[in-house]
């Protein structure tokens, strides 16, 4: 164990006249730590706290853990990438097993009518699997208490809520066993999704989001409640059916035959899901009733909803800049105490120290030391060496960091030179951009073709279609790929082709479609009139040569930066795509938390039909539009994977009300509670925060393009900006955005936090 009482020691201090209190004669920035036989010298350790503090920062982490050499290698493990590949892999694995525990999902069908007795794990399999996932994360936490402290791990919600479900699946899984897991709950189910939350920041900053937004949002469902309980009464007295079979009479029995009805009914219509079907019964009877519904509409879904939304985007918003401050502050406090490091290793290698600074060697050494991708690492080291042998200020220091939020780009390989005037032609002709623009008309052509053929031979028998033209075609377009491909290595030369992904999509996809096409020829021979290739098993080598041809489709996505419009859609949707993770990850969580809970209420109460047989739509015993009759028998609650598919279509809510009905009926009326919750998570609160996510990136992203080029310079640099740098850029003439810049933290607020660093003493 590292010697407690090296970490009582000032890990950084720095005599300035004048400044503060100065540490006591004799205390060094960076003790001595006695770590194994020998002894690490503390240069070596203020090195190894430096690259530390720099990768905290880079990762936005916070550097409020212990600093003693070995709990630093204990700490740069933690977060290498295997373990962190394991600690996810881990993750993955206790989610996954509830597909294979019982009730198992290994079935070829969810359908109750045709299903077959699913193959159950013998009990202890699935438990030993889980025991060593849970063992996993018992040494998670202990790792993660140790490195922040006992102190900070009383204080730590998340790390006691860890714990917490750690004890409580334990003793769970101690019960199974104990039953020969033949217990009726099995609790440490529900707690799964938390091991996923507690190792993703970002998800549990969502998490705070949605907590600062109920009260709003409560808010407005108390209105909704009221909306929906002044309209369900209104409707209860207003189709009171007087005479038996007319209009009101056979709303009142279908919508409004009770109070929980008539409540059931208008939520769906809220949704609008049951449109017009409520409607019609009264409109049928007088026009007038239509006023009833519409105003109800109006109010609900078009006024209340959206304001709900409203909500939810503002407080993201709110919220979204509130993450970026904190990201930003933790970012400044990192490379601060990585310069605090560096300038008292460098205070003390002077007799007299009158400049306070970091020597670019020092941090280029330390660079060595950081967990960083090799072009970065180079950029920044001939940024560092730009400076000379001139001191790095903490200005220039922290400017430094801003050549991490770059994205480096490549430059691509130089073309190869050909002496022959007549090659340096062909060669500028076949890498000039309307090279380009031709093979996307070629493959517009190719798409054309495989359409009017499709429509073509749609109202025709296999057996009649003739597949000779468009094999003859088919064959012509492979060959202008094939030629293509040729001739842009040739331009370009093999280097430089592979440099752009566009191209090497283009050319896996000629290879596999010239494969497919020398395949076919060599079963069914070249095409003649007549031609047409039999099926060999689901589908004949032209049928899926045909389906390949499809993906040329995505030749056209390379316009897209060439149009301003659709280049902000298409930036705005693969930002959202690599910020999904956390967006992601808590749908993944109410998904996974409400299919178990519902395996737990509703398993087995989906029953098959008398006679295991389907029944006839025109059956008059079923009621039209019914579970029974829309034959949703795959729709139940059985299993795992099944209940996933069924929380789907109800988060849909498109004919959302036939499961409300059907389970009412199966399972009792308080079901309802179940999918009406569901509902709201999902449904209203989930996918608001993904809408309100869409806005805020989009909205950005339109309003600061302009801008962030000119930050960015010439298109062709070899940076791009990132996600943390949109925020940071100077005010626009947009007055939306004034407000949503983030301030930069002052040095004060700095060093007062680097003071009260748990395991760190600040002498100045």
């Amino acid at each position: 164990m590292a010697d407690p009482g090296a970490e009582s020691e000032p890990l950084l201090s720095r005599a300035r006249g004048g400044s503060g209190s100065d540490c006591p004669a004799g205390s060094a920035a960076c003790r001595s730590v006695r770590d194994g036989p020998g002894a690490v010298s503390r240069r070596e350790v203020c090195f190894d706290q430096a690259a530390v503090f720099i990768e905290d920062a880079l990762q936005y982490r916070s550097i409020n853990h212990r600093m003693d050499a070995r709990s630093m290698w204990l700490y740069r493990l933690y977060y290498s990438n295997a373990c962190q590949w394991i600690l996810s892999f881990t993750i993955f694995l206790i989610l996954f097993l509830a597909f294979i525990e019982t009730p198992s999902s290994l079935t070829s069908t969810a359908d109750v009518r045709y299903r077959s007795a699913p193959w159950n794990p013998p009990c202890g399999l699935t438990e030993s699997v889980e025991m060593l996932c849970l063992l996993v994360f018992v040494a998670d936490v202990s790792v993660k208490s140790y490195l922040v402290g006992w102190a900070q791990f009383r204080t730590n919600l998340w790390l006691l809520a860890y714990l917490a479900v750690l004890v409580v699946s334990l003793m769970d899984w101690i019960v199974s066993l104990s039953l020969v897991c033949q217990e009726p709950l099995r609790i440490r189910r529900l707690f799964r999704p938390f091991f996923l939350m507690q190792n993703s920041s970002m998800m549990k900053k969502t998490l705070k989001c949605i907590r600062s937004s109920l009260p709003e949002m409560a808010s407005v469902m108390l209105l909704l409640a009221l909306h929906l309980c002044v309209f369900t009464m209104f409707g209860m007295l207003l189709f009171t059916g007087e005479k038996q079979g007319d209009g009101q009479d056979r709303e009142r029995l279908i919508y409004f035959r009770n109070l929980p009805e008539a409540l059931t009914s208008l939520l769906v219509l809220l949704t609008t899901a049951n449109n017009p079907d409520v409607m019609t019964p009264a409109y049928s009877k007088n026009r007038a009733y239509a006023i009833f519904f519409i105003v109800f509409t109006l109010i609900g879904s078009l006024f209340l909803m959206n304001l709900l939304t409203a909500i939810i985007y503002n407080r993201f918003r709110g919220y979204l800049m509130k993450s970026f401050q904190t990201s930003l502050f933790r970012r400044r406090l990192g490379a601060r105490a990585a310069y605090e490091v560096l300038s008292s290793v460098t205070a003390e290698g002077q007799a007299h120290p009158q400049e306070v600074g970091v020597k670019p060697q020092d941090f280029l050494q330390v660079l060595q030391k950081v967990q960083l991708d090799s072009s970065h690492k180079q950029a920044i080291m001939e940024k560092v060496r730009s400076y000379g042998g001139d001191l790095l200020s903490a200005d220039e220091f922290q400017k430094l960091f801003n050549e991490f939020d770059k994205r480096v780009i490549k430059e691509p390989p130089p073309r190869p030179e050909y002496p022959s005037p007549f090659l340096q032609r062909a060669q500028f002709l076949f890498s000039h951009r309307y090279f380009d623009y031709l093979g996307n008309f070629i493959a517009l052509g190719n798409l054309v073709s495989i359409s009017v053929f499709l429509v073509v031979d749609a109202d025709m028998l296999p057996e009649d279609r003739d597949d000779f033209v468009l094999g003859i075609l088919n064959c012509v377009f492979i060959l202008y790929y094939l030629l293509e491909l040729l001739l842009k290595v040739f331009a370009l030369g093999l280097p430089g082709y592979l440099a752009y992904p566009s191209n090497v999509f283009d050319g896996l996809l000629t290879i596999v479609l010239l494969v497919l096409e020398i395949s076919t020829l060599a079963v069914y021979r070249f095409p003649h009139p007549g031609w047409k290739p039999e099926v060999l098993g689901l589908l004949s080598l032209w049928d899926m040569a045909r389906l390949v041809n499809v993906l040329i489709v995505f030749r056209f996505l390379r316009i897209i930066p060439g149009m301003k419009l659709m280049a902000v859609v298409a930036s705005t949707i693969l930002d959202l795509i690599r910020n999904m993770r956390a967006f992601g990850g808590i749908l993944v969580v109410v998904y996974y938390v409400f299919a178990i809970m519902g395996i737990n209420l509703f398993r087995g109460v989906i029953v098959a039909p008398p006679g295991n047989g389907s029944l006839a739509p025109d059956n008059s015993s079923v009621p039209c539009g019914s579970f029974e009759q829309l034959e949703y028998w795959a729709n139940n609650f059985d299993d795992f994977a099944a209940a996933l598919i069924t929380l789907w279509n109800v988060m849909v809510v498109n004919n959302w009300q036939v499961f409300l009905d059907a389970y009412r009926r199966y399972s009792g009326p308080w079901s309802k509670i179940y999918f009406v919750s569901w509902w709201l998570v999902s449904s209203v609160i989930w996918v608001n925060l993904f809408l309100a996510l869409i806005l805020e990136n989009f909205l950005h992203k339109w309003d600061r393009r302009s801008h962030l080029q000119s930050l960015a310079g010439d298109p062709d640099t070899t940076y791009q900006m990132s996600v943390e740098l949109l925020f940071r850029a100077p005010w626009t003439s947009s007055p939306r955005f004034h407000r949503d810049v983030l301030e930069e933290p002052a040095e004060e607020e700095l060093m007062e936090k680097l003071s009260h660093h748990p395991h760190l003493q600040l002498c100045r």
